[in-house]
């Protein structure tokens, strides 16, 4: 990324949920002033939740140099729960890249002795100029004072664009589902293998029950899924889940020697690339996107890299799960769910139907 804003000449469009004032946060601020004063125009998005500790002035180097720098949704009690949850970095409309990873020195490492385990993307052609149309459509409406501003709907975050050989599915609330979710249904319906790596695992029932359709017809299911998280709640949550799986004959492994950040998910010759886990929150809440691909040679990748990060994982086996839950530890577990299954979703909405048209 820091090598593509380097040889960038015309424009550059940075947005992210986390940016951090650490040592890699500084250097693509440097980076990016330098991009700037060379002609390359600068624009920087960031989620005012997610970057909530980046100090105030941080960007006010860029802003003198030229360059124009936002916070999404700038934090206000009533509408809190609406966040950018995008990651992407676009330059002169010839590269981007997406991913897991947000502007953090968490992230810098091989996700195996060091740093967050996540997954990134570098994408060439057509998608790109779909990608900074998209990045500017949310730095236009960063401030989020009134919904009709993003009551497009589905011609505005929530929809689909088409190139010869890709998707861009682009996601936030509002009505209707999900382009991600309405995808990720087609291609499960008739699926006989997927193998799945994600930080947070809590599918709408919908989508559990298309998942657990593929291990009880015989197929393979594997879910690669956080041994230590960022988000303690949402292991929780997830875990508690687990027993129906198993049942099903799914194989669920946990990531060990590193925070697991990732997103990726193979369903037969489909890949999935991008910002959303399968929780609601990504799937009914956040802004998100994720690149699907269909694409033998893409997905034949996209397993050696999840052969690679399974040999890191243990097994859970349906016998030793439960052995191992105490009646503390399952309570935990179920009112984990409620929060980020009923409670936060629920919050979410009024905020959203609260916002003035």
């Amino acid at each position: 990324m820091l090598e593509a804003i380097e040889g960038a000449r015309r424009f550059i469009c940075l947005e992210t949920y986390i940016y951090s004032a650490d040592e890699v946060g500084r250097r693509f601020l440097a980076a990016l002033i330098r991009a700037e004063r060379r002609g390359a125009h600068v624009r920087v998005l960031v989620d005012a939740l997610g970057s909530y500790g980046l100090p105030e002035g941080f960007f006010e180097p860029l802003r003198h140099a030229g360059g124009e720098f936002k916070l999404f949704n700038p934090i206000k009690v009533h509408r809190m729960g609406i966040r950018d949850h995008r990651k992407l970095l676009v330059c002169d409309n010839k590269v981007a890249f997406i991913g897991g990873f947000n502007i953090s020195a968490v992230y810098d490492g091989d996700g195996v002795t060091c740093g967050w385990c996540d997954i990134g993307l570098q994408l060439e052609g057509p998608m790109v100029a779909a990608l900074t149309v998209s990045f500017e459509h949310m730095f236009a409406r960063a401030e989020f004072k009134h919904k009709r501003l993003f009551l497009l709907g589905n011609k505005g975050e929530r929809k689909t664009v088409v190139s010869p050989n890709e998707q861009l599915l682009l996601s936030g609330p509002g009505r209707g589902r999900s382009p991600i979710t309405r995808a990720l249904r087609r291609d499960l319906a008739q699926a006989r293998e997927a193998q799945i790596i994600v930080a947070y695992f809590l599918p709408t029932w919908r989508l559990r029950r298309s998942l657990v359709r593929i291990s009880r017809m015989g197929g393979n299911l594997q879910l690669i899924l956080a041994g230590k998280s960022d988000v303690p709640l949402s292991q929780l949550a997830g875990q508690s889940l687990y027993r129906r799986f198993l049942k099903t004959g799914a194989a669920i492994y946990e990531y060990q020697p590193q925070i697991l950040h990732a997103k990726l998910f193979i369903i037969d010759d489909v890949v999935y690339v991008g910002s959303a886990n399968l929780d609601p929150r990504s799937l009914n809440i956040n802004y998100e996107l994720m690149v699907r691909f269909h694409n033998p040679q893409i997905a034949a990748k996209a397993r050696s890299i999840f052969a690679n990060t399974l040999k890191h994982s243990s097994p859970i086996s349906l016998d030793s799960w439960g052995k191992s839950r105490s009646l503390w530890r399952r309570i935990k577990q179920h009112w984990a769910y409620f929060v980020l299954v009923r409670l936060d979703p629920w919050v979410a909405r009024q905020q959203w139907r609260a916002l003035p048209d």
